[in-house]
């Protein structure tokens, strides 16, 4: 039968319903027990026979003669239910087999009993409808294998796949470690705008919009690394934020446009200090999350309470591409893209340039947990120098399987520098690179009233789709999606 047949079938039903005085969708509940806390106290419940209300969705009907069985889950669990006809009234049991459907939603009363199959079960003494499906659940039209279709129709998804909707508490417990932690730290949680004048922060292409009545454009948020540090700066000694970021960028395994982001920055820290922070957070988080350290990821077996590596970013640069990043310049690094098949895009600069190759020859082979650590300063501009080498920065990286976790540095400081690798940026920006970071005027003039020394570091649930080995955008409830094309 065709879905708009099913859908008009069930309207007439709703139309029947409210004919005869019934309500198919009432505002009030009288449930007294979700169904985890009927099946926890069963033994008790049953043996004084008392009586119960429960609610949810039917997932199941059989009918036998003189009675109905029908499974009833409400997001704590599943319980059968069993309506007789010599218990419920001819005219009440003709009423439930003909318009309560799998899909809707109802309220059962009654008593708990074991049947002789050994199925807890409730034995209904009446019953009402709560809510009336008018489109069928997906097993009972075409199913709901399609990626795609899963990910548009995303409750219909959590409704028929009870370990999508675990993963998702999965990823609850994920933020909830991350925030207790912080907070056990001495952390102190902010709340900063998701709307710029001047986006920063990172190196990403930010969503405009405009405000019309004050009539300037803004952007989405790419990073709240500069507000931030402007609350470093106003005297909070450690903060951190857990919100969303937009970045209009691709799409792949491991990037949206719209995510969840934790950065925390805690002065006088450098990036050493922070790290032996971090290392801590992430094997909380993991035992937290997982209920263990060791997990796996693309078939790689990633152990986080090991020791750690400190992988060297020069040395593994050169390890694994020939190139010493100390005596090669721009157009070195244009070649070897071209030589090996490396879309690097054009007016990028030579920081960006040793970012893509990275990622594409390097970072594959960076599989035990460890930090990345001294990266050149062409690609970072809000790290400190490396003090033994100024063509460097004091940043790391957490890295595990081949892919980049979390980002952190020792917090540059001095404005004169500062303005001097904004002003580079803008050049970048100005000879086309759409990810340079902007001058900010506002942000370098709060540096100049002076700023302690700081370490920063963030991480996002990309984080957490790593852990569950999923692409992102399965770990969201609601990712963006191609419109379909009719």
């Amino acid at each position: 039968m065709a879905l708009d047949e099913i859908r008009n079938i069930k309207i007439e039903k709703v139309k029947e319903l409210r004919k005869a005085g019934t309500d198919p969708y009432p505002a009030v509940s009288g449930r007294t027990h979700t169904v985890s806390e009927a099946l926890n106290k069963f033994d008790e419940l049953s043996d004084s026979g008392k009586e119960i209300v429960l609610a949810g969705r039917v997932m199941a009907k059989r009918e036998m003669g003189g009675a109905v069985f029908f499974d009833i889950y409400d997001g704590s669990g599943k319980i059968q239910g069993l309506l007789k006809e010599d218990v419920a009234g001819e005219k009440e049991f003709g009423k439930f087999k003909e318009f309560v459907d799998i899909g809707d939603f109802i309220e059962i009363k009654g008593t708990l009993f074991l049947t002789k199959a050994g199925e807890r079960t409730l034995s209904a003494i009446s019953y009402r409808l709560l809510a009336k499906a008018l489109l069928p659940l997906p097993e009972k039209w075409h199913g709901l294998e399609d990626a795609e279709e899963r990910l548009r129709k995303r409750y219909l998804d959590l409704i028929m796949n009870p370990e999508e909707k675990e993963l998702f508490v999965k990823k609850s417990r994920f933020w909830q470690a991350t925030r207790r932690f912080l907070l056990k730290e001495g952390g102190l949680e902010v709340d900063t705008p998701i709307l710029e004048q001047v986006p920063g922060g990172a190196d990403a292409e930010p969503f405009k919009t405009h405000l019309n009545v004050l009539n300037i454009d803004l952007f989405l948020r790419i990073s709240p690394e500069l507000s931030l540090k402007r609350l470093i700066t106003a005297g909070y000694e450690k903060i951190f934020e857990i919100g969303r970021i937009f970045r209009n960028e691709g799409i792949d395994r491991e990037h949206l446009q719209d995510y969840a982001q934790m950065e925390m920055y805690w002065a006088y820290y450098d990036y050493e200090k922070l790290m032996e922070l971090v290392e801590r957070l992430f094997k909380h988080i993991v035992k937290e999350t997982l209920g263990a350290f060791g997990h796996q990821y693309q078939n790689k077996t990633i152990d986080w309470n090991s020791s750690w590596q400190r992988y060297d970013y020069y040395k593994e640069f050169k390890k694994h591409t020939g190139l010493n990043l100390d005596e090669i310049g721009e157009n070195d690094l244009i070649n070897y893209a071209k030589d090996n098949g490396i879309d690097a895009g054009k007016h990028i600069g030579k920081g960006r340039l040793i970012d893509v190759i990275f990622k594409k020859k390097v970072r594959p082979h960076l599989i035990e947990p460890g930090f990345l650590v001294l990266p050149p300063i062409d690609i970072e501009p809000l790290a400190k120098r490396y003090p033994k080498d100024p063509n460097r920065v004091e940043r790391f990286q957490v890295v595990a399987g081949g892919t980049e976790l979390g980002k952190g540095f020792s917090e540059l400081n001095d404005p004169i520098d500062q303005r001097e690798r904004f002003e580079e940026q803008t050049k970048l920006g100005e000879a086309g690179d759409k990810e340079a970071q902007r001058m900010d005027e506002s942000f370098v003039e709060s540096l100049e009233y002076g700023m302690p020394p700081t370490a920063g570091f963030g991480m996002s649930e990309r984080f957490f789709a790593f852990l569950v080995d999923r692409p992102v955008r399965e770990v969201v409830f609601f990712p963006l999606m191609k419109p379909k094309i009719k």
